[in-house]
């Protein structure tokens, strides 16, 4: 792997650079050399990964970061030798760090990539908090965060979701933008990063970001994978302005990888398990986790909740670890009938379990699937055949049926499903027969795909004509930011015209509301 070239070098948000994370330690004051301020220490020098937060409970978050002073090294460990390092952090109420309420020191260990997850408790509830690291001499940029509300506020939340970040499809414009509408929390939904290798996509411009290196297969070409992506000051920016809950899809292992399945398993991977176990143990260290996510060999249990207060709770699903295999080889569009039989799964039945009842336990006013694939029914054939998807929910109907039942009959009062993957923006009302029974809203991806276009093809067109519950299709890179309040839902299709080359200009392609009680998409 080359370093990324072509990238705009502005600051992080606040200033200053970037740290790590790994297990929380007792409790100390930093040491003096650490107090004399930020003049003393040496920017950035092992930072070079940046900084973030996540998981926001109403006492506290997680901190990460991850030492590295060379990102692209070889072996995977970012240049640092191979011993544990001592990181002190702290955590303030102001960014000039004159209000410090709590300080400590963890320990970055080769064994996990020196990374750190720092996990905070004790703090106030629905407060701003910045935080910041030292290592080595060096001083990491200043995060911002923030904690939950307590569990019966209905303060109003700003969030943020976004999915689809390949690398060497265009630039990280979009993640900039996002961390510019400083939202409350921010949603990633899945390939984070891509496992291909460079020489798959050519941008229009003829200057694509083309050093994705080889194919990513183990522990050490996760590490890297990883850094490339965190070195990216767009994507840096967007982790330092707020708390981010994470959940993968598929290209963090292996295209369309099903449980212990591989894309394509008339292809002999052997490896594929251990494969799996890397990219897990790499995904854990690169994202700010609890120490509930630590994997265990070639199993990590991501599916999670996060409340926000009564106002809402977001169900967080894994939609690969535990799915059956697509049907009809992951043909696409599929016309094959054993997606209908009601025994396939798309989650697994212990995480179906675990959804139906937090759904029926809930009382929040919006109960939110965080997941990856299309939920809501869609025929990609035009005329008056059908075929669909096989690696959606269209391709696991018994699951679909099942999730869409609970909600029902727990009388979930607001459900709305969070998509990514596809790598376009939808908007779609979901239907139990000819009732709207809850809403979806599929963001598009940040790069995937390249540049886009806001003109529809005809085959697209198509889409609209034989879905009348889609509201909105679109095929421009961007995110969706939503303002969840005790009375409506509204969300906000962002979108940039072009991702081949950097600062792209951002604008809004679409808004609908969503009130309170009365399921279905109103256009703003």
């Amino acid at each position: 792997m080359s370093e990324p070239t072509g990238v705009s070098r502005r600051s992080v948000l606040l200033g200053g650079t970037l740290a790590g994370a790994a297990a929380l330690s007792t409790v100390a004051a930093l040491p003096a050399v650490a107090q004399q301020g930020a003049g003393v220490a040496r920017r950035g020098e092992v930072f070079a990964l940046g900084v973030a937060s996540g998981d926001p409970a109403p006492d506290g978050v997680v901190l990460w970061t991850r030492l590295a002073v060379n990102p692209l090294a070889e072996d995977g460990m970012g240049g640092m030798p191979d011993r544990t390092f001592p990181v002190q952090w702290e955590v303030a109420e102001d960014e000039s760090f004159k209000r410090v309420v709590q300080r400590g020191e963890a320990q970055a260990a080769p064994e996990l990539g020196h990374s750190v997850h720092v996990e905070l408790s004790g703090l106030r509830p629905d407060r701003e908090y910045f935080y910041r690291f030292r290592a080595e001499g060096s001083l990491s940029p200043t995060g911002r965060t923030r904690t939950a509300p307590l569990p019966g506020a209905l303060t109003s939340l700003s969030m943020a979701f976004a999915s689809c970040a390949q690398y060497e499809h265009g630039y990280f414009t979009a993640y900039r933008h996002l961390a510019e509408e400083h939202p409350d929390l921010v949603l990633h939904l899945g390939d984070y990063q891509y496992e291909y290798k460079a020489g798959v996509y050519v941008a229009p411009s003829g200057n694509p970001r083309d050093h994705a290196g080889p194919e990513t297969e183990t522990l050490a070409n996760y590490r890297q994978r990883h850094a490339q992506y965190k070195a990216d000051p767009d994507l840096q920016q967007a982790h330092a302005v707020a708390p981010w809950v994470v959940v993968w899809d598929d290209h963090e292992v292996d295209n369309n990888w099903a449980d212990e399945i591989p894309e394509k398993p008339e292809i002999p991977q052997p490896n594929f398990l251990e494969r799996r176990k890397a990219a897990f143990q790499a995904y854990y260290e690169n994202m700010p986790l609890r120490r509930a996510q630590i994997p265990h060999g070639i199993d990590l249990r991501l599916h999670r909740r996060v409340q926000w207060g009564r106002l809402a709770t977001f169900h967080m699903l894994d939609t690969r670890q535990y799915r059956d295999d697509q049907v009809g080889g992951d043909k696409f569009p599929t016309q094959d009938p054993a997606r209908l039989d009601p025994k396939r799964s798309l989650t697994g039945a212990e995480q179906e379990r675990w959804l139906l009842h937090g759904l029926r336990s809930s009382n929040a006013k919006w109960d939110v699937l965080g997941q990856q694939v299309m939920f809501a029914e869609i025929d990609y054939l035009n005329g008056p055949d059908k075929a669909y998807n096989p690696d959606s929910w269209d391709g696991y109907v018994g699951s679909r049926t099942r999730v869409i039942q609970g909600w029902e009959q727990a009388k979930t009062r607001n459900p709305v499903v969070l998509t990514g993957d596809v790598h376009t923006n939808w908007a779609n009302d979901v239907h139990d027969g000819d009732k709207i029974v809850g809403t979806e809203l599929t963001t598009t991806s940040i790069t995937s795909g390249g540049d886009g276009s806001p003109n529809l093809t005809n085959k697209e067109k198509g889409y609209l004509a034989e879905n009348p519950h889609v509201r909105l299709y679109n095929n421009q890179r961007g995110y969706i930011r939503t303002k969840f309040t005790a009375g409506e839902l509204r969300a906000d299709y962002r979108v940039v015209p072009y991702v081949s080359k950097p600062g792209a200009p951002v604008e809004t392609l679409a808004s609908f509301v969503v009130e309170d009680g009365k399921p279905g998409l109103n256009k703003a």
